[in-house]
């Protein structure tokens, strides 16, 4: 059986650093069957033209979904890196993928990130000069009860990927 990993956080948490991580430490234990869904990647070219309205976040995550309930039923294993804000959309891509969805909170503070930005979103959408910024002019609605939460600002991102490979040998998968 596949699962999809869901790495869910704010922009610049370090969902696709824990991504990359996971993808070469599964492949390093022999994984083969494997693929990444990255937001930013699925934006580009499976999302193009949708803002960042919450409809439009939801549809971006139900694409997701449905493209990694597609990978996971051929028996492809897939790890999800994407902000995916809402509890209801994410509930939605649980309910779509089933018993192989394993949710991870990549946490990380507001004033960690906003010190991290390098390209200055957060700070342009602290002062208002960006609209629709998750976790600042938009919500983020973090999830209760994750399978897995990582924390980017107390954990490396080795540790990061330890504990999901921990929790992915405790349920007989890897």
């Amino acid at each position: 059986m596949s699962f999809v990993i869901w790495l869910t956080g704010m922009s610049g948490a370090g969902k696709t650093t824990v991504a990359r991580g996971l993808a070469e430490a599964l492949r390093a234990r022999g994984v083969a069957k494997l693929e990444v869904l990255d937001g930013d990647a699925v934006r580009e070219n499976l999302s193009k033209g949708l803002g960042f309205s919450k409809e439009d976040r939801d549809t971006n995550v139900a694409r997701i979904a449905f493209v990694a309930q597609l990978l996971a039923r051929n028996e492809v294993n897939v790890i999800v890196a994407a902000i995916s804000p809402y509890a209801e959309a994410r509930a939605a891509a649980r309910e779509r993928i089933g018993a192989s969805f394993v949710e991870v909170h990549v946490d990380c503070s507001l004033p960690e990130l906003v010190r991290r930005d390098v390209k200055g979103l957060y700070a342009k959408a602290l002062a208002g000069d960006l609209a629709h910024f998750t976790g600042v002019s938009d919500p983020y609605e973090a999830p209760e009860n994750p399978e897995i939460r990582v924390s980017s600002e107390s954990q490396s991102a080795e540790q990061s990927v330890a504990m999901i490979l921990a929790f992915l040998e405790a349920r007989g998968e890897l």
